[in-house]
C-alpha cells in the first residue's frame, strides 16, 4: 500500500485510474499519445447529459471558455452546453465532437492535438464518472522522432491538478443538484 500523496488528501474523491478498455479515449492510449483518466462516484443516478451539462457549466470551465474567448475567439454559452450534452450540436467553444456513444463523449480541440473525454457509468447505487485527456505528439517529417514537446513537459503538472479540479467541480455541481 503506498503513502498518501497531498494531491490525494486534496482531492479524496478524485481518483486517476486507467483508462476503460471501452473508452473512446483508448484509441489514441494505444496510438502512443499521452492519456490520462479521472474518476469520481456520485452516489445517485445521474445521466450522461447532466454530467457532460455539469462539467462544461460549473465556473471553473466557465473561466476557461472566458479565456477562449478572449485568447481565440471561440465563445460558447451554458445553453451549448446543454446542447452538447443532449447531442443538439457538434461544436463547443474550441472543440468538436469526435466521437460520442450513449454514454460517451470525445472531443477535438480546433488544433487537432488535444482529446477531451466524458463517460459515466450506472453503478449499484450511483454513477461511476470519468474525465480523461489525450495529447498527441507533434508532427514532424518522417525521419524525425515523435514528441511531445517541451512546452507539453512544463505545463503536465497543471494539467493534472487542472483535470482533477474540474472533476471535482462538476461532482459538487451533480452533488448540489442530485
Amino acid at each position: 500500500m503506498r503513502a498518501p500523496h497531498l494531491r490525494d488528501e486534496m482531492f479524496p474523491m478524485i481518483d486517476p485510474c486507467p483508462l476503460p478498455e471501452s473508452a473512446l479515449l483508448s484509441r489514441y492510449a494505444k496510438a502512443g499519445a499521452y492519456t490520462d483518466c479521472y474518476t469520481t462516484r456520485i452516489p445517485s443516478p445521474v445521466s450522461h447529459a447532466d454530467f457532460v451539462t455539469a462539467f462544461y457549466t460549473t465556473r471553473l470551465f466557465k473561466l476557461e471558455r472566458l479565456i477562449l474567448r478572449w485568447a481565440i475567439a471561440k465563445s460558447s454559452t451554458d445553453g451549448q452546453a446543454r446542447e452538447l450534452a443532449m447531442d443538439q450540436r457538434r461544436d463547443f467553444a474550441a472543440w468538436t465532437v469526435e466521437d460520442r456513444s450513449e454514454n460517451q463523449l470525445l472531443m477535438c480541440d480546433l488544433y487537432g492535438r488535444t482529446r477531451s473525454w466524458l463517460m459515466s457509468v450506472p453503478e449499484e447505487g450511483g454513477t461511476r464518472l470519468y474525465f480523461g485527456s489525450a495529447v498527441l505528439p507533434a508532427r514532424r517529417p518522417a525521419a524525425a522522432p515523435q514528441t511531445m514537446g517541451v512546452r507539453f513537459s512544463a505545463l503536465l503538472g497543471f494539467h493534472r491538478l487542472y483535470s482533477r479540479l474540474l472533476v471535482g467541480a462538476a461532482r459538487r455541481s451533480l452533488l448540489a443538484h442530485h
